[in-house]
């Protein structure tokens, strides 16, 4: 309402800017009563020379004088009035007024709407000088929140927004210290322990040290299915050499994981660096129950979940993980030629994406079979 109100002002301060001249009337007629002055010095002359006061030769120059002043006052005081009268009339003037009072406003509308933005809220001067513009440079921005951190450091939001972006941009010291103080001000949770044990591990090069590894322990402690925490640590035990311990890890963890998880590439990628098979047949789990079955029970639980394995992969043949599992199934099970033939059905389903099919030549050829 602000906004309009400035707009009326101004339009209306316009408008009488325009018409004030064409509604003025002519004030110059102050020279006739310069005129009557002069008249009145002549007659004083007069008298003058009538009672000796001053000689013929004085009086003479004094009529000159004021005969030449009293012509140029005549002239101003008829100048104006001619000139307003051959330059313009009544009609003209209403018409001048009308255009002012009414096209201003018109036009200035007709400017405005297309190109302002009548709605848009009032935005402070103070309020643009504080907003963050998206075309600085992330240093001026990361700048900009440590500043206000630094006058307010118990701000646990703000440490969650600063500490992400400190580790992308290779300030590792700074965002182990930054996830430290959110979890001290904005709570202590499983994810917040695991990104602050994967900036320690990477401010040490990498290597998950000993204090890397705790935090990652703190973070299964509060959410055993952290995905982050639980793959540090199977790195934790590559790097200690138990590459057995970190494939174990790493296994456990493809075997719960949804089939669209976005870290599973990872997952196999580290089980092909330790030179362990991708995809395991069954789980531990499903192996303990056979043991207690009988030769036939036994076959028959694990043919029927092998079939059932192969259904799906029939419904998602995206699913590499699960394409490796039923070919290794199938070798378990001496179904050589069923073997091959998954392995043929699964390089068609997932030939058009390369990274898959990768993934998938790098898995058979661990599972002894042609990449």
């Amino acid at each position: 309402m602000s906004l309009w109100f400035v707009f009326a002002l101004m339009t209306a301060v316009a408008i009488f800017a325009v018409l004030l001249p064409l509604g003025a009337r002519n004030t110059t007629g102050t020279g006739g009563d310069e005129a009557l002055v002069y008249r009145d010095q002549l007659a004083e002359i007069d008298r003058d020379v009538a009672s000796g006061l001053i000689g013929g030769a004085e009086a003479a120059a004094a009529r000159v004088e004021i005969g030449r002043r009293l012509l140029a006052a005549a002239d101003r005081a008829r100048g104006p009035d001619a000139r307003a009268g051959a330059g313009s009339s009544p009609k003209l003037r209403r018409a001048a007024s009308v255009v002012g009072l009414v096209g201003l406003p018109l036009l200035a509308l007709a400017v405005y709407l297309p190109l302002g933005s009548p709605r848009l809220p009032d935005f402070p001067l103070a309020e643009r000088a504080r907003a963050p513009d998206a075309a600085q440079p992330l240093e001026n921005l990361v700048a900009q929140v440590e500043q206000h951190l630094e006058k307010n450091p118990a701000d646990g939001r703000g440490w969650k927004v600063l500490a992400p972006v400190l580790l992308r941009i290779g300030r590792y010291d700074d965002a182990v210290r930054a996830y430290r103080n959110f979890i001290t001000h904005g709570g202590d949770s499983a994810a917040a322990r695991a990104d602050l044990g994967e900036a320690i591990a990477a401010a040490a090069g990498g290597v998950v040290t000993a204090e890397a590894k705790g935090e990652f322990e703190r973070a299964l402690a509060l959410d055993a299915a952290d995905a982050k925490a639980s793959y540090f640590l199977g790195v934790a035990a590559e790097q200690d050499g138990r590459k057995e311990e970190a494939a174990a890890i790493w296994r456990a963890m493809l075997e719960k994981a949804p089939s669209d998880a976005p870290w599973r590439p990872l997952l196999q990628e580290a089980l092909t660096r330790v030179g362990a098979p991708t995809a395991p047949a069954l789980s531990e789990q499903t192996m303990a129950d056979a043991k207690d079955m009988s030769a036939t029970d036994r076959d028959a639980m694990i043919r029927g979940m092998v079939e059932r394995l192969a259904g799906r992969l029939k419904q998602n043949g995206d699913d590499v993980e699960g394409w490796l599992r039923l070919v290794r199934a199938y070798l378990v099970l001496g179904d050589r030629d069923k073997a091959r033939g998954a392995e043929s059905d699964a390089r068609e389903a997932v030939g058009s994406n390369a990274e898959r099919l990768k993934q998938l030549n790098e898995g058979l050829k661990n599972l002894g079979l042609d990449g």
